[in-house]
């Protein structure tokens, strides 16, 4: 961005398209307002309205594939210092949608930044997740491996999530008694919210992660960044 204003993405990975009501997007809504309100700027987006092909690669219609939207969606994804991935639950796991998502990120990957480090570096990265049944830790620890894995920074409860009973019951917001009024849900989603501001502040203020020990290139050149290998 031009200015000096943080920006956040948030990539609802519902099932349901534009249009329906997501339960995911209400929850996330609430961490978008707390940013909002405090100066980022936010855009919000589900994957599922896109045609991402499965596959690991930049751009899927070079192996087969007709249309892709995942290039321009991954512009966005590099435009924004926040990520924010939401997912429902489904048999105790993230959504397809969002195992899709996952896995279009890793077909960039292999990318480097102007400081020759994986093109994720330097960004931040958190989830939300909602259902009605158990899974949320399982998702959580799902998104944000892959997150940080991928060169996300993952600052500290970087998760939210509403699972309500366990077993068949309300969804996040069917009710105010579903969500809105829980105050460890709606206490974890502001926390959430202002550690991925606060990460992301710090990681642009400093210009990124520092870009020595961690620079594919330079290790494939023959640099060991002090491993033992090089000296014995």
């Amino acid at each position: 961005m031009s200015d000096d204003r943080l920006s956040a993405l948030f990539l609802n990975c519902t099932l349901k398209p534009s249009g329906q009501t997501s339960h995911t997007e209400r929850l996330m809504r609430v961490s978008e307002h707390v940013m909002r309100s405090n100066g980022v700027s936010t855009h919000m987006l589900r994957p599922v309205d896109l045609t991402l092909p499965p596959g690991i690669y930049p751009d899927m219609r070079e192996h087969g594939f007709e249309q892709d939207d995942w290039p321009e969606l991954h512009q966005q994804v590099l435009g924004a210092d926040i990520l924010v991935i939401g997912t429902p639950i489904w048999l105790g796991e993230e959504s397809s949608v969002c195992r899709r998502l996952i896995e279009r990120l890793y077909g960039d990957s292999g990318k480097t930044n102007a400081q020759g480090q994986t093109i994720y570096y330097g960004r931040t990265a958190g989830c939300v997740i909602t259902g009605n049944e158990d899974g949320a830790k399982q998702c959580a620890m799902t998104l944000l491996y892959a997150a940080q894995h991928l060169g996300f920074v993952v600052p500290p409860q970087a998760d939210a999530a509403w699972v309500g009973e366990a077993g068949p019951g309300k969804s996040y917001g069917d009710d105010a008694d579903a969500g809105p009024s829980n105050d460890f849900t709606q206490r974890n989603i502001t926390f959430m919210s202002w550690n991925l501001m606060h990460m992301a502040r710090m990681l642009r203020d400093a210009g990124g992660l520092p870009a020595h020990g961690n620079q594919p290139e330079a290790w494939s050149e023959g640099e060991r960044f002090g491993h033992p290998a090089a000296t014995s």
